[in-house]
């Protein structure tokens, strides 16, 4: 990658590159569609990465190009003055750099004209927050090369300030957070944003890309307005107690989801239509798996009556076969990683039938759990399979059943700068 990058870099400009960061691509492990509600997420960085080469010019215009794009033999090259960064309309590959750039002279930070190449290992489209690496790598690149000494978790809000606020996307912190970071993290999606690293180091991770392609831009507000929906009719029932409505709020991002229990809001939300009731009941159950997944990660395994009492009835034998298993926690987080995912596919309708025969065929090859990982109705699955020949299996089943491509991958650290191989 790092040689293939060099040489385009030279080829484009005439010069070799000044440095070369990276930043990996995540999976979004668990607590999947919640980051924009202001829950806590699991993340895990994957050695799939963007690479961007960077040297700065002794004027004020900005150079980028894609080596995808030059592969695909499609537009692949940007201009831009640092004076003039509008947005291109439709969905040019250019305006998340043009976003990043805006959004770090927005925050006071001083920048000159550059030139850049970029060569992601990201599928785009696939799950793995393409667009956050892509960015994240980027702002790594302008951050050493103008020596801007801003820290990961500052480059992670200027990469979620140019997604979210400059270009509208509606995510949530998830990604940006994930390509930063790298390793399994816990990201807390509320100000200050804190970040826990977690000490799960085991099994192995499989991607099955299905390769129907997703925007977050189209799956993201449509759940947002249904929750919103549901919450304004909560809050003008007339016998809703008190202390129930001081959990809550008019707006997906508002209520205090981590203190709301299912038993408390049943009754009201049993009266809402279908989808709404869905929607929250989806919110809080989740996050309820999470926490559990949290502890068990750290090592703590609770009584089986607990796990079932968070989990729900229907998950007893799947947990009572996992505490048989030789290894009970990995079995449990592959349990906790399939319940995910049937509130995915049940209460939040983003599922498809090409995604379920590809998971089907992946638990039949002996992978623990498997589930939606991204905005989903497309894009990848995320398999924990307990070592490397199950994973191969798993793979070579998901290929088979229909994935259009797919990999092994393990835990990778966050942003780095890569030595270059001049």
């Amino acid at each position: 990658m790092i040689n293939d990058l060099t040489k385009e870099f030279k080829e484009a400009y005439g010069q070799n590159p000044r440095l070369i960061v990276s930043s990996p691509g995540r999976l979004d492990f668990l607590n999947t569609h919640q980051d924009y509600k202001g829950l806590p997420v699991v993340s895990i960085g994957v050695n799939l990465r963007s690479y961007t080469a960077t040297a700065e010019r002794d004027d004020d215009y900005c150079y980028v190009l894609s080596v995808n794009l030059k592969r695909e033999r499609v537009e692949y090259k940007d201009v831009f003055k640092l004076t003039e960064l509008e947005l291109r309309s439709g969905k040019w590959f250019g305006n998340y750099l043009r976003a990043a750039t805006k959004s770090l002279i927005e925050q006071g930070y001083k920048v000159k004209g550059f030139n850049v190449a970029i060569l992601s290992e990201v599928p785009i489209g696939g799950g793995l927050g393409s667009s956050a690496a892509f960015t994240v790598s980027f702002l790594g690149a302008l951050n050493e090369i103008f020596s801007l000494n801003l820290s990961r978790k500052e480059i992670a809000e200027v990469a979620y300030h140019a997604e979210h606020d400059i270009m509208g996307v509606p995510c949530g912190r998830l990604d940006q957070y994930g390509s930063v970071f790298g390793g399994v993290i816990k990201i807390e999606t509320r100000p200050p944003y804190n970040i826990e690293e977690l000490p799960f180091k085991q099994g192995v991770f499989i991607v099955l890309d299905s390769g129907i392609k997703h925007s977050t831009a189209e799956i993201h507000p449509k759940r947002q307005a249904d929750i919103n929906y549901g919450l304004e009719l909560l809050l003008e029932m007339p016998d809703l107690p008190a202390s129930l409505k001081k959990k809550l709020g008019r707006k997906y991002y508002e209520p205090k989801w981590e203190e709301l229990s299912e038993e408390q809001i049943l009754p009201y939300i049993e009266r809402l239509p279908e989808k709404p009731r869905n929607r929250i009941l989806f919110t809080i159950r989740e996050h309820k798996s999470t926490e559990l997944a949290l502890e068990i990660m750290k090592g703590k395994i609770p009584s089986i009556e607990t796990i079932v009492r968070i989990l729900g009835e229907e998950w007893r034998e799947n947990i009572e076969k996992s505490l048989r298993h030789h290894n009970p926690l990995l079995a449990l987080i592959g349990t906790i990683m399939n319940q995910q995912h049937a509130l995915l596919r049940d209460l939040y309708d983003l599922s498809l039938p090409e995604l379920e025969k590809i998971r089907d065929s992946a638990l039949e090859a002996g992978a623990l759990g498997v589930k939606i990982s991204g905005a989903g109705l497309g894009g990848s699955l995320i398999a924990l399979a307990e070592n490397v020949d199950v994973a191969k299996r798993v793979l070579e089943k998901g290929i088979n059943t229909g994935a259009k491509r797919g990999w092994i991958v393990s835990i990778d650290v966050g942003l780095k700068r890569e030595l270059l191989q001049l």
